[in-house]
Protein backbone atom coordinates (compact mmCIF):
# COMPACT_ATOMS: atom_id res chain seq x y z
CA UNK A 1 0.00 0.00 0.00
CA UNK A 2 1.39 3.37 -1.29
CA UNK A 3 0.75 6.46 0.32
CA UNK A 4 0.25 8.27 -2.94
CA UNK A 5 0.85 7.76 -6.92
CA UNK A 6 0.63 9.94 -9.84
CA UNK A 7 -0.24 8.47 -12.99
CA UNK A 8 -0.56 9.24 -16.35
CA UNK A 9 2.73 11.60 -15.76
CA UNK A 10 5.38 12.71 -17.92
CA UNK A 11 8.18 11.73 -15.30
CA UNK A 12 11.72 13.70 -15.68
CA UNK A 13 13.76 12.42 -13.12
CA UNK A 14 16.91 14.54 -13.68
CA UNK A 15 18.92 11.63 -12.14
CA UNK A 16 21.52 10.85 -15.19
CA UNK A 17 20.08 12.81 -17.49
CA UNK A 18 17.32 15.39 -18.29
CA UNK A 19 15.39 13.06 -20.58
CA UNK A 20 12.19 11.94 -20.10
CA UNK A 21 11.23 8.42 -18.40
CA UNK A 22 9.90 5.42 -19.68
CA UNK A 23 7.91 5.28 -16.91
CA UNK A 24 4.36 7.05 -16.53
CA UNK A 25 3.79 6.71 -12.56
CA UNK A 26 5.38 7.43 -9.58
CA UNK A 27 4.84 6.00 -6.08
CA UNK A 28 5.07 7.89 -2.60
CA UNK A 29 5.84 6.24 0.92
CA UNK A 30 6.32 8.02 3.98
CA UNK A 31 7.58 11.70 2.33
CA UNK A 32 9.50 9.66 -0.28
CA UNK A 33 9.59 8.30 -3.51
CA UNK A 34 9.22 4.67 -3.43
CA UNK A 35 9.04 3.65 -7.07
CA UNK A 36 9.02 4.80 -10.78
CA UNK A 37 6.85 2.33 -12.96
CA UNK A 38 4.23 0.83 -10.63
CA UNK A 39 0.83 -0.48 -12.18
CA UNK A 40 -1.38 2.58 -12.00
CA UNK A 41 -3.89 0.56 -9.98
CA UNK A 42 -1.93 -0.24 -7.33
CA UNK A 43 -3.02 -0.03 -4.05
CA UNK A 44 -2.78 3.54 -2.80
CA UNK A 45 -4.07 6.00 0.05
CA UNK A 46 -4.60 8.55 -2.84
CA UNK A 47 -4.18 9.03 -6.90
CA UNK A 48 -3.35 11.58 -8.59
CA UNK A 49 -3.83 12.07 -12.32
CA UNK A 50 -1.85 13.97 -14.40
CA UNK A 51 -3.53 14.09 -17.36
CA UNK A 52 0.18 13.87 -19.60
CA UNK A 53 1.61 16.87 -17.64
CA UNK A 54 5.13 16.79 -16.82
CA UNK A 55 6.19 15.95 -13.21
CA UNK A 56 9.86 16.95 -12.15
CA UNK A 57 11.79 17.70 -8.97
CA UNK A 58 11.49 20.60 -6.83
CA UNK A 59 13.87 22.87 -7.89
CA UNK A 60 16.32 23.69 -5.88
CA UNK A 61 17.82 27.21 -5.17
CA UNK A 62 21.87 26.45 -3.86
CA UNK A 63 23.19 30.35 -3.38
CA UNK A 64 21.10 33.03 -1.99
CA UNK A 65 21.08 35.60 0.22
CA UNK A 66 17.13 35.85 0.60
CA UNK A 67 17.12 37.06 4.35
CA UNK A 68 18.19 40.87 4.46
CA UNK A 69 16.14 44.00 5.27
CA UNK A 70 15.33 47.09 3.27
CA UNK A 71 16.68 47.70 -0.39
CA UNK A 72 19.20 49.13 -2.27
CA UNK A 73 17.19 51.03 -4.83
CA UNK A 74 19.56 54.30 -4.78
CA UNK A 75 22.06 51.97 -5.25
CA UNK A 76 20.75 51.09 -8.53
CA UNK A 77 20.37 54.22 -9.61
CA UNK A 78 23.88 55.12 -9.43
CA UNK A 79 25.28 51.74 -11.27
CA UNK A 80 22.92 52.68 -14.01
CA UNK A 81 25.00 55.88 -14.01
CA UNK A 82 28.21 53.65 -14.40
CA UNK A 83 29.24 53.41 -10.77
CA UNK A 84 30.91 49.91 -10.37
CA UNK A 85 30.53 47.66 -7.77
CA UNK A 86 33.94 48.05 -5.89
CA UNK A 87 32.78 51.99 -6.30
CA UNK A 88 29.89 51.33 -4.35
CA UNK A 89 31.73 49.49 -1.66
CA UNK A 90 34.34 51.58 -1.46
CA UNK A 91 31.63 54.87 -1.07
CA UNK A 92 30.17 52.67 1.70
CA UNK A 93 27.52 51.67 0.06
CA UNK A 94 27.21 47.78 -1.15
CA UNK A 95 26.93 45.10 1.66
CA UNK A 96 28.00 47.58 4.27
CA UNK A 97 23.94 49.37 3.74
CA UNK A 98 22.60 46.36 3.61
CA UNK A 99 24.24 45.48 6.77
CA UNK A 100 22.84 48.50 8.59
CA UNK A 101 19.74 48.23 7.39
CA UNK A 102 19.54 44.51 9.40
CA UNK A 103 21.38 45.40 12.48
CA UNK A 104 18.43 47.85 12.39
CA UNK A 105 15.74 45.03 12.38
CA UNK A 106 14.36 42.53 14.65
CA UNK A 107 14.41 39.03 14.31
CA UNK A 108 10.69 39.06 13.47
CA UNK A 109 10.81 41.89 10.63
CA UNK A 110 13.74 39.83 8.83
CA UNK A 111 11.12 37.23 8.94
CA UNK A 112 8.42 39.21 7.76
CA UNK A 113 10.08 40.88 5.26
CA UNK A 114 11.76 37.60 3.92
CA UNK A 115 8.44 35.27 3.51
CA UNK A 116 7.06 36.87 0.57
CA UNK A 117 10.19 36.44 -1.64
CA UNK A 118 10.30 32.70 -0.58
CA UNK A 119 6.77 32.28 -1.31
CA UNK A 120 7.28 33.57 -4.73
CA UNK A 121 10.35 31.01 -5.65
CA UNK A 122 8.22 28.39 -3.60
CA UNK A 123 5.33 29.23 -6.86
CA UNK A 124 7.53 28.67 -9.52
CA UNK A 125 8.13 25.16 -8.40
CA UNK A 126 11.26 25.79 -5.87
CA UNK A 127 11.14 23.70 -2.80
CA UNK A 128 14.81 24.16 -1.40
CA UNK A 129 16.14 27.13 -1.00
CA UNK A 130 19.93 28.03 0.26
CA UNK A 131 19.96 31.10 2.49
CA UNK A 132 23.12 33.00 3.53
CA UNK A 133 23.78 34.94 6.82
CA UNK A 134 26.33 37.53 6.21
CA UNK A 135 24.91 41.09 6.64
CA UNK A 136 25.36 41.08 10.38
CA UNK A 137 28.90 41.47 10.59
CA UNK A 138 29.09 40.69 14.00
CA UNK A 139 28.20 38.59 16.32
CA UNK A 140 24.93 39.15 17.65
CA UNK A 141 23.42 40.22 14.66
CA UNK A 142 24.78 37.21 12.45
CA UNK A 143 23.26 34.59 15.33
CA UNK A 144 20.12 37.14 14.49
CA UNK A 145 20.30 35.94 10.87
CA UNK A 146 20.56 32.98 11.55
CA UNK A 147 18.04 32.21 14.04
CA UNK A 148 15.43 33.87 11.97
CA UNK A 149 16.38 31.46 8.75
CA UNK A 150 15.43 28.42 11.60
CA UNK A 151 12.07 30.76 11.78
CA UNK A 152 11.29 30.83 7.97
CA UNK A 153 12.01 26.94 8.11
CA UNK A 154 9.34 26.57 10.83
CA UNK A 155 6.97 28.18 8.71
CA UNK A 156 6.91 27.05 5.47
CA UNK A 157 6.40 23.84 3.35
CA UNK A 158 9.85 23.83 2.10
CA UNK A 159 13.51 23.05 2.85
CA UNK A 160 15.46 25.84 4.11
CA UNK A 161 19.01 24.90 4.35
CA UNK A 162 21.10 27.65 6.25
CA UNK A 163 24.99 28.97 5.76
CA UNK A 164 26.94 30.85 7.82
CA UNK A 165 28.60 33.59 6.10
CA UNK A 166 30.54 35.46 8.53
CA UNK A 167 33.10 36.12 6.17
CA UNK A 168 31.51 38.44 3.80
CA UNK A 169 32.72 41.43 4.25
CA UNK A 170 35.33 43.24 6.67
CA UNK A 171 33.02 45.77 8.71
CA UNK A 172 33.28 49.12 9.06
CA UNK A 173 35.92 49.97 12.50
CA UNK A 174 37.32 46.84 12.12
CA UNK A 175 40.53 45.28 10.12
CA UNK A 176 40.52 42.62 7.84
CA UNK A 177 42.84 40.25 10.69
CA UNK A 178 40.88 41.48 13.53
CA UNK A 179 37.12 40.45 12.02
CA UNK A 180 38.23 37.13 10.76
CA UNK A 181 39.47 36.12 13.88
CA UNK A 182 36.43 36.91 15.37
CA UNK A 183 34.57 34.65 12.39
CA UNK A 184 36.79 31.56 13.24
CA UNK A 185 37.39 32.24 17.12
CA UNK A 186 34.19 33.58 18.34
CA UNK A 187 31.34 33.47 15.95
CA UNK A 188 31.51 29.98 14.69
CA UNK A 189 31.48 28.02 17.70
CA UNK A 190 28.42 30.32 18.58
CA UNK A 191 27.13 29.06 15.25
CA UNK A 192 28.12 25.56 16.03
CA UNK A 193 26.68 25.18 19.26
CA UNK A 194 23.03 26.16 18.31
CA UNK A 195 23.31 24.25 15.33
CA UNK A 196 22.23 27.25 13.28
CA UNK A 197 24.19 26.17 9.55
CA UNK A 198 24.77 23.46 7.99
CA UNK A 199 27.86 25.21 5.77
CA UNK A 200 30.04 27.82 5.94
CA UNK A 201 30.88 30.37 3.21
CA UNK A 202 33.16 33.32 2.37
CA UNK A 203 33.67 36.46 -0.25
CA UNK A 204 37.16 35.76 -1.15
CA UNK A 205 37.89 38.72 -3.54
CA UNK A 206 40.31 41.81 -3.27
CA UNK A 207 37.91 43.51 -1.39
CA UNK A 208 36.86 41.46 0.60
CA UNK A 209 39.09 38.07 2.06
CA UNK A 210 42.66 36.55 0.73
CA UNK A 211 42.93 33.34 0.21
CA UNK A 212 45.05 32.39 3.41
CA UNK A 213 41.75 33.49 5.11
CA UNK A 214 40.00 31.01 3.11
CA UNK A 215 42.10 28.19 4.47
CA UNK A 216 41.90 29.13 7.96
CA UNK A 217 37.86 29.24 8.04
CA UNK A 218 37.62 26.10 6.01
CA UNK A 219 39.96 24.52 8.43
CA UNK A 220 37.72 25.19 11.35
CA UNK A 221 34.82 24.79 9.64
CA UNK A 222 35.90 21.29 8.29
CA UNK A 223 36.81 19.97 11.93
CA UNK A 224 33.74 21.97 13.47
CA UNK A 225 31.34 19.53 11.07
CA UNK A 226 30.48 21.95 8.80
CA UNK A 227 30.51 21.45 5.31
CA UNK A 228 32.37 24.51 3.16
CA UNK A 229 31.42 26.90 0.07
CA UNK A 230 33.11 29.31 -1.70
CA UNK A 231 32.50 33.01 -3.69
CA UNK A 232 35.29 33.09 -5.58
CA UNK A 233 36.36 34.58 -8.63
CA UNK A 234 33.75 36.64 -9.34
CA UNK A 235 35.53 40.01 -9.73
CA UNK A 236 39.39 38.85 -10.01
CA UNK A 237 41.41 35.76 -9.94
CA UNK A 238 43.35 35.44 -6.86
CA UNK A 239 43.75 31.57 -7.03
CA UNK A 240 40.81 31.16 -4.27
CA UNK A 241 38.68 28.78 -6.40
CA UNK A 242 41.77 25.99 -6.64
CA UNK A 243 42.37 26.85 -2.76
CA UNK A 244 38.65 26.14 -2.16
CA UNK A 245 38.34 22.73 -4.03
CA UNK A 246 41.48 21.32 -2.61
CA UNK A 247 39.80 22.26 0.68
CA UNK A 248 36.73 19.94 -0.20
CA UNK A 249 34.56 23.05 -1.07
CA UNK A 250 31.05 21.61 -2.09
CA UNK A 251 30.84 24.43 -4.45
CA UNK A 252 32.73 27.69 -5.69
CA UNK A 253 30.18 30.41 -6.98
CA UNK A 254 30.30 33.18 -9.55
CA UNK A 255 33.69 32.01 -11.49
CA UNK A 256 33.34 34.47 -13.94
CA UNK A 257 38.01 34.79 -13.71
CA UNK A 258 38.54 31.51 -12.86
CA UNK A 259 41.06 29.49 -15.24
CA UNK A 260 41.80 26.40 -16.53
CA UNK A 261 43.47 25.45 -13.34
CA UNK A 262 40.95 26.25 -11.16
CA UNK A 263 38.70 24.00 -13.13
CA UNK A 264 40.79 21.34 -13.07
CA UNK A 265 40.90 21.91 -9.48
CA UNK A 266 37.20 21.34 -8.97
CA UNK A 267 37.37 18.39 -11.08
CA UNK A 268 39.56 16.84 -8.77
CA UNK A 269 37.32 17.32 -5.71
CA UNK A 270 34.26 16.91 -7.35
CA UNK A 271 33.22 20.52 -6.17
CA UNK A 272 30.40 21.95 -8.52
CA UNK A 273 30.22 25.15 -10.44
CA UNK A 274 27.51 27.02 -9.06
CA UNK A 275 26.93 29.92 -11.73
CA UNK A 276 24.84 32.86 -10.88
CA UNK A 277 23.44 34.74 -13.82
CA UNK A 278 21.52 37.11 -12.46
CA UNK A 279 24.62 38.92 -10.58
CA UNK A 280 26.28 38.88 -14.34
CA UNK A 281 23.04 40.57 -15.61
CA UNK A 282 22.39 42.93 -12.89
CA UNK A 283 26.25 44.37 -12.38
CA UNK A 284 26.55 44.39 -16.66
CA UNK A 285 29.71 42.31 -16.36
CA UNK A 286 31.13 41.48 -19.99
CA UNK A 287 33.06 38.41 -18.38
CA UNK A 288 31.36 34.75 -18.77
CA UNK A 289 32.02 31.87 -16.31
CA UNK A 290 34.63 29.61 -18.56
CA UNK A 291 31.53 27.38 -19.30
CA UNK A 292 33.43 25.44 -22.14
CA UNK A 293 36.48 24.72 -19.74
CA UNK A 294 33.61 23.36 -17.17
CA UNK A 295 32.32 21.34 -19.61
CA UNK A 296 35.40 20.04 -21.01
CA UNK A 297 36.52 19.00 -17.43
CA UNK A 298 33.27 17.69 -16.77
CA UNK A 299 32.47 19.67 -13.86
CA UNK A 300 29.02 19.71 -12.80
CA UNK A 301 27.37 23.23 -12.94
CA UNK A 302 24.62 24.47 -10.95
CA UNK A 303 22.04 27.23 -11.52
CA UNK A 304 21.07 29.90 -8.96
CA UNK A 305 19.15 33.48 -7.99
CA UNK A 306 22.10 35.19 -5.75
CA UNK A 307 18.80 36.31 -4.77
CA UNK A 308 19.99 39.57 -2.96
CA UNK A 309 19.39 43.75 -2.43
CA UNK A 310 22.39 44.61 -4.16
CA UNK A 311 23.45 42.92 -7.05
CA UNK A 312 20.93 40.46 -8.04
CA UNK A 313 17.48 41.38 -6.62
CA UNK A 314 15.61 38.79 -8.75
CA UNK A 315 13.35 36.27 -6.68
CA UNK A 316 12.38 34.00 -9.60
CA UNK A 317 14.87 30.77 -10.50
CA UNK A 318 13.01 30.73 -13.71
CA UNK A 319 14.02 34.14 -14.87
CA UNK A 320 17.90 33.39 -14.03
CA UNK A 321 17.58 29.56 -16.10
CA UNK A 322 16.39 31.91 -19.23
CA UNK A 323 18.88 33.83 -18.36
CA UNK A 324 21.48 31.16 -18.21
CA UNK A 325 20.41 30.06 -21.60
CA UNK A 326 20.99 33.64 -23.27
CA UNK A 327 23.58 35.17 -22.00
CA UNK A 328 25.84 31.97 -20.94
CA UNK A 329 24.80 29.57 -23.62
CA UNK A 330 23.90 26.91 -21.16
CA UNK A 331 22.03 23.70 -22.92
CA UNK A 332 18.48 23.07 -21.49
CA UNK A 333 19.77 19.52 -20.24
CA UNK A 334 22.62 21.59 -18.19
CA UNK A 335 20.09 23.97 -16.70
CA UNK A 336 17.27 21.65 -15.89
CA UNK A 337 19.94 19.52 -14.08
CA UNK A 338 21.30 22.65 -12.44
CA UNK A 339 18.34 23.79 -10.71
CA UNK A 340 17.82 19.77 -9.59
CA UNK A 341 20.50 17.15 -9.35
CA UNK A 342 23.47 19.64 -9.35
CA UNK A 343 21.97 22.14 -7.35
CA UNK A 344 21.63 19.50 -4.69
CA UNK A 345 24.89 18.36 -4.94
CA UNK A 346 26.39 21.60 -4.35
CA UNK A 347 24.23 21.76 -1.31
CA UNK A 348 25.53 18.32 -0.10
CA UNK A 349 22.14 17.14 -0.58
CA UNK A 350 21.94 14.67 -3.52
CA UNK A 351 21.10 11.53 -1.48
CA UNK A 352 17.61 13.24 -0.33
CA UNK A 353 16.85 15.86 -3.26
CA UNK A 354 17.05 17.13 -6.83
CA UNK A 355 15.87 13.78 -8.67
CA UNK A 356 12.82 11.68 -9.03
CA UNK A 357 14.81 8.38 -7.60
CA UNK A 358 13.82 6.01 -4.94
CA UNK A 359 15.02 6.73 -1.53
CA UNK A 360 14.62 10.83 -2.46
CA UNK A 361 12.29 13.05 -0.63
CA UNK A 362 8.80 12.84 -2.75
CA UNK A 363 9.22 17.15 -3.73
CA UNK A 364 8.26 17.51 -6.97
CA UNK A 365 5.55 19.77 -9.32
CA UNK A 366 3.60 19.02 -12.47
CA UNK A 367 3.47 21.75 -15.60
CA UNK A 368 1.34 21.66 -18.20
CA UNK A 369 3.88 22.38 -20.92
CA UNK A 370 4.96 20.44 -24.05
CA UNK A 371 8.41 19.82 -23.16
CA UNK A 372 10.52 21.10 -20.08
CA UNK A 373 12.68 23.16 -22.34
CA UNK A 374 9.39 25.35 -22.53
CA UNK A 375 10.53 26.78 -19.04
CA UNK A 376 13.55 27.97 -21.14
CA UNK A 377 11.68 29.84 -23.79
CA UNK A 378 8.65 31.51 -22.43
CA UNK A 379 10.04 34.43 -20.32
CA UNK A 380 7.29 34.67 -17.37
CA UNK A 381 4.03 33.74 -16.83
CA UNK A 382 5.22 30.07 -15.59
CA UNK A 383 3.28 28.35 -12.76
CA UNK A 384 3.37 24.50 -12.24
CA UNK A 385 -0.39 23.05 -11.67
CA UNK A 386 0.48 21.54 -8.18
CA UNK A 387 3.63 21.37 -6.06
CA UNK A 388 4.45 18.21 -3.61
CA UNK A 389 6.30 18.75 -0.82
CA UNK A 390 7.62 15.50 1.18
CA UNK A 391 4.68 13.35 -0.63
CA UNK A 392 1.92 16.31 0.44
CA UNK A 393 0.47 18.60 -2.33
CA UNK A 394 0.44 22.30 -1.42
Amino acid sequence: MYDLIIKNARLYPMHEGAAEAPARTLAVSAGRIAALGVPADAPATETFDAANRMVLPGFVDCHTHALYAGNRLAEHALKLQGATYEDLARAGGGIQATVNAVRAASEEQLVRETLPRLKALHAEGVTTVEIKSGYGLDMENELKMLRAIRQLRRQLDMDIVPTFLGAHAVPSGRTREDYLSDVINNMLPAVVREKLAESVDIFAETLAFTTEDLRQLFMRATKAGLKTRAHSDQLSNMGATTAAAAHGALSCDHLEYATEEDVLAMHRSGSVAVLLPGAFYFLRESRKPPIALLRRHQVPMAVATDLNPGSSPIVSLLTVMHMSAITFGLTPAEILLGVTRNAAQALGRSDKIGSLTPGRHADFSVWDLPAPEFLLYQLGGLRPDAIFFKGNRL
